[in-house]
């Protein structure tokens, strides 16, 4: 009740606080701002010790017609540098900067997060399963910071079409937000309220605020045309479409697509993948990532979801593309159908439902694909349920079933997850987790699981120490003990695993991460894709890494790991290192570059489909290149240079098969030493004409070659250089029309 009576009258403030605008020009006027709730009760949250925050900082927040705009006062005494450097969209660099979180619902479920450098840089990202952060989506809002002797300020104003939200009683809305403020040179965060997405519970910890219930509508159609030359196919190719973007009202809106062009304007990296595992890719095609946090449906599993949605496109060119979202009373709904082209193209379907009630939400999921060249069906439905009982309690629990249909056979399996985090007094906390998922559970058609066939438990205790003495090189320490044990659903031991770790907040902004991992005796069941298990030993694996911000004109980071495993287990042990920075030759132009050196000993890769039963073992060495430039030439113009080269190398040292209970029997097979070369280059120029409006120009180039035989591994990263499959030149042009 206490911290109740302390919000209600903020609360009051904003409810009653006058609409009109404001010029969001970085100089905060008294008069605009007169009827604000103001803020200065900003306290420590990184390093979490709830104490107050150690430069004065004072924030307002009003609600117009517009929008919900909020200033920032951020004073910076001359001792306390400043940080100026120019960011890209969407920056992760360690710098002075502001943030601002929004839950327009007030549910918990889905936050916004907008952030501001000091130097005028934006990032904004969508917060799911509480603290779980995602950048691929970029929304329209403006924001403007102006600096003086004394400090710097921000205005920012978010606007209501920004997400769909529920309408309020009597004409009101309740709102939750976090604001908070970064020193880049520390690292420190102030904010208000105390809340940590640290801790298990972030969106749920946000200060409630009460507004006038205002909706704006919006319809933006942002045509697009593109052009692209391939130098090493000697022909060219045309595309134009439209993306549709409408919200009628607060409660509901829409986004559609036709014909889109999903032409590569950002390049993934590289990855060289031998694993049973498939890569996990996030998706930055602006479709997707437009409110697209209601089909958010994750469970512990690493990236498992249902809803992924690089698979739409992967198998053909996409004719179409709608979905909408919005909310009935208390309830959200969201609806997505895309259809491919072609004559392996695909359906999907998807339809989300979700109910908040006072200390809980449950939702529900259903998903659709029909493949009609597999003749192929796969329906999944997914029930989740998120309860937060007490202040301490956070509780989340997951049940899908999966339903495939083809050639005239039909597989059903079931998978649940349920974790629980709980949070003690002096910095300590708990966490469980239990998932259990079917052998024949699929999600891989419109979602992404890495496994199947998981019975895995585990128990984690934390402790935080925050008080630290002034003398100390670590600003705060979190230590972490965690203890697990995994079985397939045939009661095959996997592993169980012992995990400490050591995360550190150094008082220079940088961060220093220490784990370790001790693994029992257990068997692979993927490694020969269904093909039998591969009993392997005990082994161990230890990690140390260093990162700092940028001091001077340098940002190091630097790391090391040593690890055991493959048949050998413990008796022979690889080591990877890593060595990058970057260099500030001024606020606007730096170069980056990174080494990673791999070796590993005893590696075991399949043999393939025509011998599914062999398992090859390779003395490895891997080594990765990477390096670029970031050229902001203005507020509107940036270039990037980006290059990724990975060269292998793998000397076979035996080849073997296993005997139905997993162990090795030494096979007399030819197996072939190999050597694997990789590039990808791309330089991009990106100009922006108008908000969400781009000219693009790209130069791309790269390729991939295995072939018998090791050349060495630098050799091999060497000719990766030489690489030349693909080189395309595109240019791209978008325009969003707001009618």
């Amino acid at each position: 009740m206490g911290r109740l009576s302390r919000l209600l009258p903020a609360a009051l403030a904003v409810a009653c606080a006058p609409a009109w605008a404001v010029e969001i020009d970085g100089r905060i006027d008294a008069d605009e701002w007169a009827g604000a709730q103001r803020i200065t009760d900003f306290r420590k949250v990184q390093p979490l010790t709830g104490e107050p925050g150690s430069l004065s900082t004072e924030a307002w927040v009003l609600a117009t017609p517009e929008g919900l705009a909020v200033a920032f006062r951020n004073l910076q005494p001359p001792h306390v540098p400043l940080s100026r450097q120019k960011l890209q969209r969407d920056f992760d660099e360690q710098v002075d900067r502001v943030n601002v979180f929004i839950d327009f619902d007030g549910d918990g479920r889905t936050g916004y997060a907008f952030t501001v450098s000091a130097s005028g840089g934006i990032a904004d990202e969508i917060i799911t399963n509480q603290n779980d952060f995602n950048s691929d989506w970029d929304g329209q809002w403006q924001h403007a910071v102006s600096e003086d002797a004394d400090g710097w300020s921000v205005e920012v104003l978010i606007p209501w079409h920004t997400a769909p939200m529920r309408d309020g009683p009597e004409g009101m809305r309740t709102l939750k937000v976090f604001l908070a403020r970064v020193i880049g040179s520390t690292g420190e965060r102030m904010a208000w309220p105390v809340a940590s997405f640290e801790r298990p519970r972030f969106l749920s910890d946000f200060a409630p605020i009460t507004v006038q219930a205002y909706s704006q509508s919006l319809l933006a159609v942002t045509p697009y045309a593109s052009g692209l030359y391939d130098n090493v196919r000697t022909g060219s190719d045309f595309n134009a479409g439209v993306d549709v973007f409408w919200k009628p009202s607060s409660r509901f809106q829409l986004a559609a697509t036709v014909n889109p062009d999903f032409g590569q304007v950002e390049s993934d990296d590289l990855v060289v993948n031998f694993s049973a595992t498939e890569t996990f890719i996030s998706d930055k095609r602006p479709f997707f990532t437009e409110n697209q946090g209601i089909f958010e449906f994750t469970t512990p599993s690493d990236f498992s979801q249902l809803l992924y949605t690089r698979r739409v496109g992967s198998t053909g060119d996409i004719d179409a593309a709608v979905k909408f979202n919005g909310s009935l009373g208390r309830a959200n709904y969201g609806v997505f159908a895309a259809e491919e082209d072609g004559p392996t193209g695909r359906s999907y379907q998807a339809l989300r439902l979700v109910r908040d009630f006072e200390t809980q939400n449950l939702g529900a999921m259903l998903t659709r694909v029909d493949d009609p060249f597999r003749g192929r069906e796969a329906t999944v439905l997914g029930v989740d349920h998120n309860w937060r009982p007490t202040q301490r309690w956070n509780v989340r629990s997951r049940l899908i079933g999966s339903r495939i249909a083809q050639g005239g056979d039909t597989v059903q399996d079931l998978g649940a997850t349920l974790w629980a985090d709980y949070e003690m007094d002096d910095g300590w906390r708990q966490q469980w987790i239990a998932m259990h998922f079917g052998h024949d559970l699929e999600l891989n058609d419109f979602g992404y699981l890495s496994r199947a066939s998981t019975n895995y438990l585990h128990w984690e205790v934390r402790k935080r120490f925050t008080d630290l003495p002034e003398t100390s090189r670590n600003a705060s320490v979190d230590w972490r003990w965690r203890v697990s044990t995994n079985h397939n659903d045939r009661g095959d031991k996997l592993n169980d695993r012992f995990r400490m770790s050591r995360q550190s907040q150094l008082r220079n902004g940088g961060s220093g991460d220490f784990q370790i991992d001790i693994e029992s005796a257990g068997v692979n069941d993927q490694l020969l894709r269904g093909n039998g298990l591969v009993k392997l030993p005990e082994n161990i694996s230890a990690t140390w890494e260093y990162e700092r911000p940028r001091e001077g004109n340098w940002a190091p980071e630097y790391g090391v790991e040593l690890f055991s495993g493959g048949l050998a287990g413990n008796d022979r042990f690889g080591h990877a290192g890593w060595l990058g920075g970057t260099y500030f030759v001024s606020d606007a132009f730096r170069l980056n570059a990174e080494v990673i050196v791999i070796r590993r000993p005893d590696w075991l890769i399949w043999q393939g489909a025509d011998r599914p039963d062999l398992i090859g073992t390779f003395d490895g060495r891997e080594t990765r290149f990477n390096t670029g430039l970031d050229w902001t030439l203005d507020a509107r113009q940036e270039l990037r240079v980006k290059l990724q080269a990975i060269g292998i190398g793998a000397r076979a040292t035996g080849a073997w098969r296993f005997d139905p209970a997993g162990n090795p029997i030494a096979a007399t097979d030819a197996v072939d030493d190999f050597n694997v070369r990789n590039l990808g280059f791309q330089v991009r120029y990106r100009y922006e004409l108008a908000p969400l409006s781009y000219l693009y120009v790209v130069y791309a180039r790269g390729g991939y070659a295995r072939a018998p035989g090791s050349d060495g591994v630098d050799d091999a990263l060497y000719d990766s250089l030489s690489l030349r499959d693909d080189e395309q030149l595109a240019v791209k042009l978008s325009y969003r029309f707001e009618l």
